[in-house]
């Protein structure tokens, strides 16, 4: 199931995009419309969060209910906020209502909304649970910076930096026929920089911050590596391919 049903209690993780209300998909919008309540996360009780403000400009007239949560991972404060907002959303689906639990980009990547899932199915067990598909952040910096991610054999490599650049990201640079797309590197976009051209993969790697939204930067790696950059600046880094 991937819409909510008519009646009775249940839980839709709806992605909205990257943060334009123009790549919201139509069975995302017939979601929010007919749900009872959509609980948008933020990091601040009194700040619209970015996917609140997508549903507030596509659906006005949603009854928008914000949780809060902790961007700092394997944290105590996170546990709490989870267990905050899942205990919110239980009361909801107790009280018989179809919530649409929204979050940026996909439901089902790097998304709070599995946190929350995982604790509904636990709970209870008998409320459906589904997901409405989200544009990524990497797929519109692809298409508004030309990058063509993969072709023929190549293959796609998705992985987080906010830990560093060892590890996964330094695996993944090192395979030629990989495109790799960097999340939550922000802060070590020199760090990248340095090991993308060490594998001779800096020409060509693409830097995406706040992606239709003001302050928002699409530049080269090499030439946004030295400038503060958000958490969550996404970067590309196509395959290694002969010249024509």
């Amino acid at each position: 199931m991937t819409a909510l049903p008519s009646e009775g209690a249940a839980l839709v993780g709806v992605g909205v995009g990257p943060g334009q209300a123009d790549l919201l998909t139509l069975r995302a919008v017939d979601v929010l419309r007919t749900a009872d309540r959509v609980l948008a996360p933020t990091t601040s009780a009194e700040s619209v969060g970015r996917a609140e403000a997508v549903v507030r400009e596509v659906v006005p007239e949603a009854a928008i209910e914000r949780v809060v949560f902790v961007m700092e991972v394997d944290s105590a404060a996170r546990s709490a906020a989870i267990e905050h907002a899942a205990t919110r959303t239980i009361e909801h689906l107790d009280a018989g209502e179809r919530i649409a639990f929204v979050t940026i980009g996909d439901p089902n990547v790097y998304s709070t909304f599995g946190s929350i899932a995982d604790e509904v199915r636990r709970h209870r067990p008998d409320v459906p649970v589904s997901t409405v598909p989200g544009i990524m952040a990497f797929q519109d910096l692809a298409a508004r910076s030309g990058t063509v991610l993969v072709d023929g054999t190549e293959h796609l490599v998705l992985v987080p930096a906010h830990r560093g650049v060892d590890g996964p990201v330094a695996a993944a640079v090192a395979e030629p026929g990989a495109a790799v797309v960097v999340y939550k590197g922000g802060r070590r976009l020199g760090e990248l920089a340095e090991a993308l051209d060490a594998n001779g993969r800096l020409d060509g790697a693409v830097l995406g911050e706040l992606l239709g939204l003001p302050g928002e930067r699409i530049a080269p790696l090499h030439e946004a590596a030295g400038a503060p950059s958000t958490y969550l600046a996404t970067v590309i880094a196509p395959p290694v391919r002969d010249q024509p």
